[in-house]
């Protein structure tokens, strides 16, 4: 098997095109297969180096590599030689009207009841038309002959598919100024690299009619790569996810602290039943299949995907995260945050509670009580055990318990009502940060 993720460098990425990239390469790396990357840059007004550096970027952010890489742009010469093939075969064919010209046939079309297809008029030209439309400065455009047939396909995810040609206008594949359209290069590009599976977006489905029937023209064989559509995402409420990135761009989420395997294992599940798993994709790989995937559109919910992050990061190892947590931070207080974390970079804020001088709210009705723990302070050295032997000591005393007991400990020596828990994050704030917080909690 060989697939491939053919982004357009006129943006970053974001999740629906990362879930596409997800889906490929872990059913090439699944069948022991080649990924490849491929740039689709024939836009050359919108596509930038810095997008393409970018996009490179995000997937080894993902853990995603690949096999082979190259840019569209690069391959102008063997665009030009497949569109002599399918010049000199009768499938392309110059085009002279205007945009205005076939706005008006459009528009008469319609009016007349009946499709707004391209009425083929340029198939009727006769050299001599065509060479007094050069010798009067026009360049022509160039259409492909689409086949009066319907092209039916296996899909791997949404079942037998068929897209009826004749509805549909012979597409420009070359432009007047002879630059190549995506529907063209794509299939060519396939072809002559021998990708043998294309998974995209269910959007593409009437492309895929259309790139089937040139594919063929150009091979002159049948069913030579298979195809498979994803449905579409929309947002939690069901509907459509478009591409109002802002909060769904990669960047975006990789900002706002998203670790790679819980977005890899939340793309790679989304429109399946399986429960997402957070694993880095070479993990995934054996466990993913189109045949799993619903035919109906997936949810991309961002509180499911931050509930997977918070378990992967409640799982982690000091090891995985020392260079990603504030300066001094040791494994006692991972251990002591990781499980009250959504994000990582929420650790800086315990980093700060725990370190730094911090407000503490005042008690006023717990005053003489807040004194009394003051007092019953163990020495060091402190330890998991010293949380525990301190209230259960002061409960004995007070003849306080539960949420009386701990409450306003809590609060006067982290300035929260909820956090860490305390057996854990009390050594990391140390006797000494902690008497002057309660001093100053006591009034």
């Amino acid at each position: 098997m060989k697939l491939r993720f053919a982004p357009s460098p006129t943006g970053y990425l974001h999740v629906g095109n990362a879930r596409i990239a997800v889906a490929n390469w872990l059913l090439a790396r699944r069948h022991g297969g080649r990924f490849v990357l491929r740039f689709d840059d024939t836009d050359t007004a919108r596509s930038k180096p810095e997008f393409a550096a970018g996009i490179e970027e995000d997937l080894h952010w993902l853990g995603l590599d690949w096999d082979e890489s190259f840019r569209q742009s690069d391959r102008i010469a063997r665009y030009e030689a497949a569109a002599e093939k399918l010049k000199k075969s009768g499938h392309l064919y110059p085009c002279f009207e205007s945009e205005e010209e076939l706005r008006f046939k459009r528009e008469q079309r319609q009016k007349q009841g009946r499709p707004p297809v391209y009425d083929r008029a340029a198939l009727k030209m006769t050299p001599e038309q065509y060479e007094r439309a050069l010798a009067n400065g026009k360049q022509p455009y160039w259409r492909f002959k689409l086949s009066m047939r319907s092209v039916e396909w296996q899909d791997g995810v949404l079942g037998r598919r068929a897209v009826k040609l004749p509805p549909i206008s012979d597409p420009v594949l070359i432009r007047a100024d002879g630059s190549f359209l995506y529907t063209f290069t794509s299939v060519v590009d396939d072809l002559e690299t021998g990708i043998t599976d294309i998974v995209r977006g269910e959007d593409h489905v009437t492309n895929t009619g259309v790139q089937i029937d040139i594919l063929e023209a150009l091979s002159g064989k049948p069913n030579m790569i298979r195809f498979a559509h994803l449905p579409l995402l929309t947002d939690a409420e069901g509907g459509q996810l478009s591409k109002r990135l802002g909060s769904m761009g990669l960047r975006q989420l990789r900002r706002d602290g998203i670790e790679p395997p819980a977005l890899v294992g939340y793309l790679a599940a989304l429109g399946s039943s399986q429960d997402p798993v957070a694993a880095p994709p070479a993990e995934l790989a054996a466990g993913f299949t189109l045949e799993k995937l619903s035919r109906s559109s997936a949810r991309f919910d961002p509180a499911q995907l931050l509930a997977l992050n918070r378990r992967y990061l409640h799982g982690l190892d000091f090891a995985s995260v020392r260079d990603r947590l504030p300066e001094g931070a040791d494994e006692a207080f991972w251990l002591a945050v990781r499980g009250n974390l959504d994000l990582l970079g929420e650790a800086r804020d315990w980093w700060e509670v725990a370190h730094d001088p911090i407000a503490i709210p005042a008690q006023p009705d717990e005053a003489e009580f807040l004194r009394q723990a003051l007092e019953a302070l163990p020495p060091e050295p402190w330890s998991e055990e010293t949380w525990g032997a301190w209230t259960k000591a002061l409960g004995a005393t007070t003849g306080r318990k539960g949420k009386a007991l701990f409450l306003p400990l809590r609060r006067a020596l982290t300035g929260e009502e909820h956090g860490p828990e305390l057996r854990l994050f009390l050594p990391v704030i140390g006797r000494a940060r902690a008497a002057e917080r309660l001093t100053r909690a006591a009034g």
